[in-house]
């Protein structure tokens, strides 16, 4: 494992780079915010944190309100459960006997949930539940409208007949999550796409109690959707993960009226390293920063970031800023917060802001490349 790139105590200066930095006042206002929407909404809170694979983080979460945290892999879950995280949710097929023994070895005081879209994967996963001898909550999947996992509405209610089945299976209820629908630029698309994924839940929720099974919860939403599924009257608990950091992709949607605003939070720290007359480079590359959503963006200063490889950022002015000096700086907003931060090994928690602030935290991302 990479050193640390900081200590605790440091000026913000000191930090070694490329690392990647969150500025932990603005990260505690989107906290704060999502929280208090959630309460004034009356929908739980269930963060996802494949956003940030970091327990620290996930137990802030939670101390804020959340009433856990949703990952996306098993090993995301032993990570986070290792670390203190004691509901987890894995939002996702799981359908390996091997990946499902481990998650049914996790210690008795976890809450356990997963979610299911076949016959085969209830079946396994009741094997292996029964083997532990524990109790796991269950999530049939919808097909919300992304065209990914998770079943047509009207077979809902036969999944559902499917979990009760077995002993050491509590349905829980629906996981109706439109992922494509989070980055659809204007408040017309996203109403469009979440309007439908509502109209789904609500006939799948329809399939499942008429087969005399109760539906205790829909879950779902998303960082750019959630004011949408919560003022539906449907869900009752909403899982945004980006809200805690927001990336130069989110930044790029038009914002829904009424929802909370929130901050960027995470940065790279990048630093010149060579200085021509119409370009600048600094050591920020693909290594530092995920680019499926765009290259990342230039925080405070107006000049372009350009793709310059594996370990180089090309920095080209847009006026008349001149561009820094060999040495200097250079603060980057990712265009995709959760691959960056899969890349890195460390967060820095830098308190009192960018340019002058000291660090207050160097959090491991415990689930830090956990694919399984």
């Amino acid at each position: 494992m990479r050193p640390a790139p900081a200590r605790v105590g440091d000026p913000v200066d000191a930090i070694d780079s490329p690392a990647l930095v969150v500025e932990i006042d603005a990260f505690e206002r989107n906290l704060a915010a999502m929280d208090a929407f959630a309460r004034s909404h009356g929908v739980r809170l269930r963060p996802h944190a494949k956003t940030h694979k970091c327990s620290a983080i996930a137990l802030h979460q939670v101390a804020r309100g959340a009433v856990g945290v949703c990952v996306q892999k098993v090993g995301e879950a032993l990570a986070l459960a290792a670390g203190g995280v004691r509901d987890v949710f894995v939002s996702n097929e799981v359908i390996a006997p091997t990946k499902l023994a481990r998650l049914a070895a996790l210690p008795s005081d976890v809450q356990l949930a997963i979610a299911v879209d076949s016959v085969v994967g209830i079946e396994r996963l009741a094997a292996a539940i029964q083997a532990s001898g524990r109790q796991i909550d269950v999530y049939v999947e919808i097909d919300a409208g992304q065209g990914r996992c998770g079943v047509p509405a009207a077979e809902a209610g036969a999944l559902a007949r499917q979990v009760v089945a077995h002993d050491g299976l509590r349905f829980a209820g629906l996981q109706a999550y439109h992922g494509g629908a989070q980055h659809l630029r204007s408040v017309a698309e996203r109403e469009t796409a979440i309007r439908q994924a509502v109209a789904m839940a609500t006939a799948a929720r329809a399939a499942v109690t008429s087969l005399s099974i109760d539906c205790p919860l829909v879950t779902g939403a998303g960082s750019g959707s959630f004011l949408l599924e919560a003022a539906s009257g449907v869900y009752g608990e909403i899982q945004p993960g980006s809200y805690a950091f927001m990336d130069a992709d989110y930044a790029r949607n038009a914002p829904l009226p009424g929802s909370p605003r929130f901050e960027h939070a995470l940065f790279v720290r990048s630093q010149v390293i060579a200085r021509h007359a119409a370009h600048a480079v600094v050591d920020a590359g693909h290594k530092s920063h995920a680019i499926d959503s765009g290259l990342p963006t230039v925080w405070g200063r107006n000049f372009e970031f350009r793709n310059g490889g594996d370990e180089h950022g090309l920095l080209h002015p847009r006026g008349d800023e001149p561009l820094p000096a060999m040495g200097d700086t250079v603060w980057l907003v990712p265009g995709h917060c959760d691959p960056t931060v899969n890349l890195h090994e460390h967060l820095v928690a830098v308190r009192g802001g960018l340019d002058r602030g000291v660090v207050e935290a160097v959090w491991p991302i415990d689930a830090r490349g956990r694919l399984d």
